[in-house]
């Protein structure tokens, strides 16, 4: 059986209206030797999929969009080229679904980097077809993109990897995040409470700093040695020189930047995994000068990298907390519940489209 050349998703049109999906169908990319197809299972809701649909990262790249990148399916097609992955194998695609495979950065397990790399929605294929999302019942992409997950984790757990937690163990790992580090975590959500778990498993002592209490009994059960609240003046003062590398999950435009930097030793690192729709308010190159620290940020995680998260995770049992398991056909609630703060770590959505 050829492999198809359409699919179905639940899309949004207009940026105002970002709740009112709408079913359509859609090409997929042309076949390739090196492609997988799958149908979808699950499919995680994403911050990155608010930001998109909103329009808060900019205007939706075609009349009709299809959100979602953590995907999680079984693969029903393979090109003659592909040897890694086989008809009937769960597989998880994330946030990327092409680079030029060609580049000194994609043969340097960089290919997440790739000048000419295309994100899973929103975009475009070479062959000028769309790239569209999750939200739906098939994905195609080249067998780069395409991760097998471990037989130890659930489908619904697997998914919000694919991007929250590739997006927090990456840079974790690229920083130097081993045991004996002292590793700060900010902002407990969908990507923090994975931060927390990645980093204590990797060895790290962990302490988390957020704006409020409601999470110190969840950061603690998640792995957390401590727990620091952020709206609590002088609470920096304590962890001078203390900490070798902060990951900022927190989407907000303004948080505790000057004191967090204030905490970290000698040419120490804070990575912003956060992306909030406004720049950072309040905020000077000079907070550096006292102890040589960094600023940076970074884009989801090449498949090595996805690969050895996923063997970690199902070697020691880390998995995102979800609030719930949706049909498809409620995405808007669950957009909605993402854009008004409403979902304490994750939604996933199940395939009912078919």
């Amino acid at each position: 059986m050829s492999a198809p050349t359409t699919a179905k998703g639940y899309g949004i049109s207009d940026t105002s209206k970002y709740t009112d999906f709408s079913v359509k169908e859609f090409k997929l990319k042309t076949p390739e030797a090196h492609d997988v197809t799958l149908h979808i299972e699950f499919c995680g809701v994403c911050g990155s999929d608010v930001h998109t649909i909103t329009g808060g990262w900019g205007p939706l790249s075609a009349d009709w969009v299809c959100p979602g990148h953590e995907i999680i399916g079984k693969v029903t097609h393979v090109g003659d080229a592909v040897t890694e992955f086989k008809v009937g194998q769960r597989v998880g695609v994330g946030a990327q679904v092409y680079s030029c495979l060609k580049c000194d950065r994609c043969k340097n397990d960089n290919e997440n980097y790739c000048p000419e790399q295309v994100d899973t929605y929103n975009a475009k294929f070479p062959d000028g077809v769309e790239s569209q999302g999750g939200y739906s019942t098939t994905i195609r992409t080249n067998d780069q993109f395409v991760f097998a997950i471990p037989d130890a984790l659930k489908s619904e757990d697997a998914a919000p990897m694919l991007c929250a937690g590739l997006t927090v163990y990456s840079p974790m790992v690229r920083n130097g995040v081993t045991k004996g580090k002292t590793v700060g975590i900010v902002g407990i959500g969908g990507l923090g409470h994975f931060a927390i778990q990645f980093a204590k498993a990797l060895g790290a002592h962990v302490i988390v700093f957020s704006h409020s209490p409601n999470k110190k009994d969840d950061s603690h059960k998640l792995g957390a040695d401590e727990f620091v609240v952020t709206s609590e003046e002088g609470f920096e003062k304590k962890y001078f020189d203390k900490i070798d590398y902060i990951l900022s999950a927190a989407d907000a435009a303004k948080i505790p930047l000057t004191e967090l930097m204030s905490t970290l030793k000698i040419g120490g690192v804070l990575t912003s995994v956060g992306l909030p729709d406004e720049p950072w308010h309040e905020f000077s190159p000079g907070a550096m000068n006292p102890n040589a620290s960094h600023i940076n940020s970074t884009h989801i995680g090449s498949k090595k990298e996805a690969n050895a998260m996923l063997k970690l995770a199902a070697e020691k049992g880390i998995k995102p907390i979800i609030d719930q398991v949706l049909p498809m056909s409620e995405a808007g609630k669950a957009i909605e519940a993402v854009k008004s703060n409403k979902v304490r770590y994750r939604f996933v959505l199940k395939n009912d489209l078919d």
